[in-house]
């Protein structure tokens, strides 16, 4: 009943979510909503953007049905609501534009309001102070979906992380809840793929790129909260690289770090001549290489395998940061 519940689940997340992407193309044009290329963009035409509403909605109405299955505890629910308003919030920004402090303020208040969910010095095994504990998870769901947001300017680049990370969840989660979701995610993710993959016919859209870091960062710490740190920290490893090396040297700089820039590690891929495909995948067999090293650290390998991931995310950086050269 379980795999049959789980089967379910997924081939009805990514139905929702690549049926309901192709609906949306028509009718974001019509709408007028389109991502208009700029500083940071790596698109030379108007391209529709805001179809990331339906792998997220894909995703919280697979939680809704692992709820009723009995998966889910009510508890959880503040999770899938923060979701929710940080899409509405997103979907406006979108839209209209918003200023960067405010949206911060949003995603910080969705963020403590289910910080609760997190258990108390947890994710870091009792290593920190209590107050210190919490303040570092809020920190580093934050960051996680902002960060999110920042790797979603190429073809097919933040579905296939979101896709990988989430058979990555599937493959190490500790509970079936989470491995439900992490399937999901990645059947949600491959649906919305098959709109973006290069050439893109539509984006995700901070309506999609933000609730996605907001969940996906929950999965990890929750999984991180059960002594499995290092699959959390191991399966997302290419992107919190990319975001947090480009931020720091950006601040290093003097630069105003919350501007769009081109200074990412995929970004300066593409401007050197590598194709938005061929970076995607890039990025899916260096992922493919951390779910395995998430295997091999939570069976026996610890060391070895967190050696083993940052090798193979050095590498990637190494080949994007040199385009086509």
């Amino acid at each position: 009943m379980e795999l049959a519940a789980l089967a379910l689940v997924a081939v009805g997340a990514g139905l929702v979510s690549g049926f309901g992407t192709r609906a949306l193309i028509p009718l974001l044009r019509k709408a007028g909503v389109a991502a208009t290329p700029n500083e940071r963009s790596l698109h030379s035409a108007p391209i529709p953007h805001g179809g990331g509403i339906a792998p997220v909605a894909a995703i919280i109405l697979a939680w809704a049905a692992l709820a009723a299955f009995g998966w889910m505890a009510p508890s959880r629910w503040p999770i899938p609501a923060g979701a929710l308003v940080l899409a509405a919030l997103s979907w406006w920004d979108d839209r209209a534009g918003l200023p960067a402090g405010g949206r911060l303020v949003v995603q910080a208040a969705a963020v403590a309001a289910s910080l609760w969910l997190c258990p108390p010095g947890a994710v870091f095994q009792g290593a920190l102070p209590l107050w210190l504990d919490r303040l570092a998870v809020a920190v580093l769901w934050l960051w996680f979906l902002n960060l999110f947001n920042f790797m979603d300017g190429a073809d097919g680049l933040a579905g296939s992380e979101a896709a990988s990370i989430g058979l990555g969840l599937l493959l190490l989660a500790p509970d079936w809840a989470t491995a439900a979701l992490g399937l999901a995610i990645a059947a949600a993710a491959v649906g919305f793929l098959a709109s973006n993959w290069a050439p893109a016919r539509v984006f995700m859209g901070d309506v999609g790129s933000v609730p996605l870091g907001y969940l996906i960062g929950f999965l990890l710490l929750q999984v991180a909260a059960t002594g499995r740190w290092k699959a959390a920290l191991i399966l997302p490893l290419y992107f919190l690289a990319d975001a947090t090396i480009t931020l720091a040297r950006r601040a290093l700089r003097g630069e105003r770090i919350w501007r769009a820039h081109r200074q990412h590690f995929y970004q300066r891929a593409v401007l050197g001549g590598l194709g938005h495909a061929a970076l995607a995948r890039r990025v899916i067999a260096a992922n493919l290489v951390l779910i395995a090293c998430g295997w091999a650290a939570e069976n026996g390998l610890g060391l070895a395998a967190l050696a083993a991931a940052a090798v193979t995310v050095a590498i990637l950086l190494a080949v994007l940061y040199r385009g086509r050269k």
